[in-house]
């Protein structure tokens, strides 16, 4: 039996998602957004991704992050993507705002790594056949390269704009003064970093110790975390220690060196907060990194439908109060 044509859900905008402006651009992304890092590779049910994404759209994430060596395999998430976009999105394409980027090892040599010219206009253009599209909405320099020129880096991401293959460009995980230089760059030659990634949530707080958020605002260019969840820790999964299904029992990036016994109270403790705020603590999370005006989305994962639902309930929670907000800073300083 051949399966219909997708059709999204009619209410897709009017299903509780929220959106906020990206800095100071005409740019609205929705204060969720699905990130494809994992469960959208080769070595992943192609029917679920396809499942995951038409779940995402339906419920207003109009905003997809990749990047080239998301998978795994290296390149599989775009491809995965490029066949949703084909099979199911392609009608839809000027209600997406698609994300990609380039920084960290992709293929062998020297050309295949960091940030030269060479590297990310051919990532790009690798990137936009493996997702089936004409143009990116956003590309983002993954990280800061301490060798090559910025002012190499930054041009090629001004040409990708300057040639239509990218609508904006982003930077992510580069350094506080680094970020000075992309600034002046970037706006002396009309094409504005419209975004900053980084990792931030309750056991990350570096964007907001090293004054990048700070930064961002005051700038003009919008703020967008990625691991929201610290890689699973931020969740109800480890809460009496490691079950035998979870990323750190498989042995990926979340490491057992990771869940301490200083970490395991931590966590606990939150959880006790989030309860009393009739909240899960993946829900709690969400909403503390969204309290305030200078974040404009979280960056999540999703292996399921089921799992999407539960983050997406962070949009409903209450304000936090003064107090709340002492108790959680008390909690992530045990």
């Amino acid at each position: 039996m051949i399966k219909p044509i997708y059709s999204p859900d009619q209410e897709r905008y009017n299903n509780g998602m929220k959106y906020r402006r990206c800095g100071k651009s005409g740019i609205l992304l929705p204060e969720i957004s699905l990130g494809l890092w994992h469960n959208f590779g080769d070595v992943d049910p192609l029917s679920r991704s396809f499942e995951i994404a038409h779940h995402a759209f339906d419920h207003g994430i109009t905003h997809f992050d990749l990047a080239n060596n998301y998978g795994p395999s290296y390149g599989s998430a775009e491809e995965t993507f490029g066949c949703i976009m084909k099979k199911s999105f392609a009608p839809y394409r000027d209600e997406l705002f698609i994300s990609s980027k380039a920084g960290y090892d992709m293929w062998p040599g020297p050309y295949g790594n960091w940030g030269s010219r060479k590297y990310l206009m051919a990532s790009l253009h690798q990137s936009l056949k493996r997702m089936n599209l004409e143009y990116v909405d956003l590309f983002y320099s993954h990280r800061f390269d301490p060798e090559t020129p910025l002012e190499e880096t930054l041009q090629a991401l001004v040409d990708m704009v300057r040639q239509g293959k990218a609508l904006y460009i982003g930077i992510s995980r580069w350094p506080y003064e680094a970020m000075k230089t992309a600034y002046q760059y970037l706006s002396e030659r009309d094409v504005p970093c419209l975004i900053y990634q980084g990792c931030y949530n309750l056991f990350r707080r570096e964007p907001e110790e090293e004054g990048i958020l700070k930064q961002a605002k005051e700038n003009g260019y919008g703020f967008i975390s990625f691991s929201p969840l610290a890689q699973g820790l931020l969740t109800d999964r480890y809460l009496n220690g490691i079950p035998e299904d979870s990323r750190i029992a498989h042995g990926g990036h979340l490491k057992k060196e990771s869940l301490t016994e200083t970490t395991l109270k931590r966590i606990q403790a939150l959880n006790a907060i989030a309860q009393r705020r009739g909240q899960t603590l993946a829900e709690m999370a969400l909403a503390w990194i969204l309290k305030d005006d200078y974040v404009t989305s979280v960056i999540v994962g999703a292996s399921s439908t089921t799992q999407l639902d539960k983050n997406l309930k962070a949009l409903e929670s209450p304000a936090f109060t003064q107090e709340e907000l002492e108790e959680i800073e008390r909690a992530c300083n045990i």
